[in-house]
């Protein structure tokens, strides 16, 4: 009997053994389950922290910058900077204020309906796909990144030397035209490619043809980024130096004309530093340009809202 026993107790062994192996194993696994959470819980802690310290890095950066603009131009600031006629006594901004102005305007009107009537064709008229248009986008990509000095000498040689318009006015504001344009484009590109294709569908569906759907549904469905292109071709035309010194000139006087030589806040601010005799009237220069940019900026960003809800 003792010998019975002993060998059930020894054949039920194994089987007593299971539920222990099978908890063990239950709990390693629950502890890897931990760690893997663990550590990915650091991981995006570790991401989540070194995204909150670039913004603060790159926002203290600009603060900064503004921020010694302001300090070491504000004071500088007088009525005499404001005078229509530029002399060596009053170094007045007005001319050049007037000038940004006038260069903005005239390049702006030269490429946002070039830059925007090849983005309709590219994203509304072409195929999906298409080797023409992928060369157009790489086009457009290299030409935004090309330095302003390059685009300088094409006006110089091109507007300046080929056409003979000489220093002037319309051979800045043509330069200043080419550098937007694809910036213009590419923008207007992704804004009107943001548009859903129910858009297109249900105006097709109500009868209407592939241009009144282009110019009455999806052009003004995506004017808020085709706004955001030209803030951005604004901006940099704004601050452009290297190109318009090449072509518009340095001339401190409100242009007779579109063929006149003439300078803007940019290339003002610039001679004014270079020559080293008016450093705290090129800071007050800096804020004048700081104000415009900033000024232009808020105005497009509420006219697209205001045509957005409209």
């Amino acid at each position: 009997m003792r010998a019975g026993a002993d060998r059930s107790s020894s054949l039920g062994s194994p089987g007593s053994d299971r539920p222990n192996g099978l908890r063990r194993s239950r709990s390693s696994r629950g502890n890897r389950a931990n760690r893997s959470s663990r550590g990915a819980t650091a991981s995006a802690r570790l991401v989540r922290g070194t995204v909150y310290a670039g913004a603060a890095i790159s926002m203290g950066f600009l603060l900064f910058i503004i921020g010694y603009i302001l300090v070491m131009g504000i004071p500088h600031i007088r009525p005499e900077l404001f005078e229509w006629h530029y002399n060596s006594t009053n170094v007045s901004l007005m001319p050049a204020l007037i000038n940004t102005l006038l260069m903005v305007l005239i390049a702006l009107a030269l490429a946002t309906p070039f830059g925007l009537f090849a983005a309709i064709y590219l994203v509304e008229y072409t195929k999906r796909g298409n080797r023409l248009v992928k060369l157009i986008r790489l086009m457009a990509e290299t030409l935004a990144g090309i330095p302003s000095i390059v685009y300088g000498l094409f006006g110089l040689l091109l507007f300046v030397t080929a056409l003979g318009w000489g220093l002037s006015l319309m051979a800045g504001a043509c330069t200043l035209a080419i550098m937007v344009l694809p910036v213009i484009m590419r923008t207007s590109e992704e804004a009107l490619k943001a548009v859903p294709d129910s858009y297109r569908e249900g105006s097709f569906g109500l009868g209407a043809g592939r241009l009144r759907t282009v110019f009455k549904v999806i052009v003004p469905s995506a004017m808020p980024g085709i706004l955001a292109g030209v803030i951005l071709g604004i901006g940099r035309a704004v601050g452009e130096t290297a190109a318009l010194i090449y072509t518009a000139g340095t001339v401190a006087e409100v242009p007779e004309g579109i063929f006149d030589s003439t300078r803007t806040l940019a290339v003002h601010m610039y001679v004014l530093a270079s020559e080293g005799l008016h450093l705290n009237e090129a800071y007050a220069t800096a804020v004048i340009l700081l104000l415009l940019v900033i000024i232009i900026n808020t105005s497009s960003t509420a006219l697209a809202r205001r045509m957005t809800k409209g």
